[in-house]
């Protein structure tokens, strides 16, 4: 058996539950100011646990960034290693206060945070979340929207319990698992009475109108200008880029303009008839949509239940477009 390093002795005895709280703070916030204000510290006070810790682990676990080096440009690879168990360790203890704490009501606090895509979270969240109210009641529950890339972070860095996204860039998806639920292709949608709902279109004549994309960096964006790029298209230089679906489907439903989206985000609308599907074949678009979760955190019975909801949303969804196909 391998015997302990005098370093890895040292950090054992010496480390403290402060270090791990400023780390996790720091890598959460990627910001020492932020991570600072956030346990109600001083930034000296910040960046002296940080030096200390660093100190115990015999090697740099941040990179530094800018803004007079508050910034944090990311975690080194020892200090990814140090936060997967970090968290670990934070998250037990904080199971070990939730067992012991005084039950309110003769049920404790259950918390599940979730993230979605704006685009995703539409069509697969409401009915699986209203069904989890149902079934956990006194459950709190906090649901997080905004771009793939922002989301993995927050999850790996412990934020969040499970994401419902994308799968992306491996160096973004270390330590997490992907299941997949459904794939989605990509729609040209328009208002009812748009000119180009009325007979057959390319993606040529939708050009010509107004457009309203996604923002540069996210996944729907990659495939809306692979896709025009394949046919000999670029998305001209004043399309309105937003991740809000709601601003999207309300100025597509009141004006001429075309909103290039995955199926999944116009869904209800399209259903509701408030939109419609431009009759524009999008071949190779689809886009694999799935459940993210880290692989060492410790699974909840909150989180099983959405998990399992989920699944169920998505078959009926499949299901649904089976029978309109």
């Amino acid at each position: 058996m391998k015997k302990p390093s005098s370093t890895a002795l040292a950090f054992a005895r010496n480390v403290q539950l402060r270090h791990l709280r400023c780390f996790v703070a720091i890598a959460q916030e990627r910001h020492l100011a932020r991570a600072a204000e956030r346990l109600a510290l001083s930034q000296p006070a910040m960046s002296k646990t940080l030096t200390e810790l660093e100190e115990l682990a015999g090697t740099r676990l941040v990179e530094r960034g800018g803004a007079g080096r508050r910034g944090v440009q990311g975690l080194t690879a020892a200090g990814e290693q140090l936060l997967a168990q970090a968290l670990r360790v934070l998250e037990a203890i904080d199971a070990s206060a939730q067992a012991v704490a005084p039950v309110a009501g003769g049920q404790r606090l259950e918390r599940l945070r979730i993230g979605a895509l704006p685009s995703v979270a539409p069509s697969l969240l409401p009915q699986a979340l209203a069904r989890l109210r149902a079934q956990r009641q006194g459950l709190q529950i906090v649901v997080k929207t905004a771009a793939n890339a922002v989301l993995l972070d927050d999850l790996r860095a412990g934020e969040l319990d499970v994401v419902v996204g994308r799968m992306s860039d491996p160096s973004l998806t270390s330590g997490l698992s992907f299941e997949l639920l459904h794939t989605e292709p990509l729609v040209f949608v328009a208002r009812p009475g748009h000119p180009l709902a009325k007979r057959g279109a390319s993606a040529r004549a939708a050009l010509a109108y107004p457009l309203v994309i996604y923002a540069e960096g996210t996944i729907p964006r990659h495939h809306t200008e692979s896709f025009l790029a394949s046919l000999g298209l670029a998305l001209p230089v004043d399309a309105l880029q937003t991740l809000d679906v709601a601003v999207a489907g309300a100025l597509v439903a009141g004006s001429d303009s075309i909103w290039i989206t995955p199926l999944g985000a116009a869904r209800n609308d399209l259903a509701g008839g408030r939109l419609v599907r431009l009759r524009i074949a999008t071949p190779g678009t689809d886009e694999p949509v799935g459940l993210l979760l880290r692989t060492d955190a410790a699974p909840s019975p909150a989180r099983a239940a959405l998990v399992a909801l989920l699944r169920d949303e998505a078959r009926r969804l499949a299901a649904g477009a089976g029978r309109r196909a």
